[in-house]
């Protein structure tokens, strides 16, 4: 397989669409033998695809908020207007959102945070309950799709 085009600011182009901070899973996930090649968005044409973000912070991995739903949620939505900055879009360029939920009783504190920052955007949203995450100590996930204009 051909060398991905490298680009700035911790990017790739393959298949002629911009990767937004490529990472390995061994790297991300040290304890499972996985070895996937994976980016924290994609940006397809005007479109843009984030990963499932969770409470971890995108810079050092630390898990963040354990035990707290809501603050969970504050830090996935931190992670998804990061990257979104970093794909050139905003939060109001949301357009749809799958939540994923461990457990139901989390969806009044999940979705209270997530309204409060997509205020006024109104996305399409997807809620999921789950067996579980990546990881036993996150709660919830969000995968974000956004439309720049």
């Amino acid at each position: 397989m051909r060398q991905p085009e490298k680009g700035p600011n911790d990017r790739i182009v393959v298949g002629g669409h911009e990767r937004i901070r490529p990472f390995n899973t061994r790297d991300t996930y040290p304890e499972q033998r996985l070895g996937n090649d994976l980016a924290q968005a994609v940006i397809a044409g005007n479109t843009v695809y984030l990963r499932g973000q969770v409470a971890q912070d995108l810079d050092t991995r630390e898990d963040v908020a354990i035990g707290d739903p809501a603050g969970q949620t504050r830090k996935v939505m931190d992670n998804v207007e990061l990257l979104l900055g970093e794909c050139g879009a905003r939060l109001e360029h949301v357009v749809s959102c799958h939540v994923y939920l461990t457990d139901i009783r989390y969806r009044e504190a999940v979705y209270g945070v997530l309204g409060e920052r997509l205020v006024g955007v109104h996305p399409v949203f997807t809620g999921l309950v789950v067996l579980a995450l990546a990881r036993p100590q996150w709660v919830v996930e969000v995968t974000v799709t956004a439309v720049l204009p």
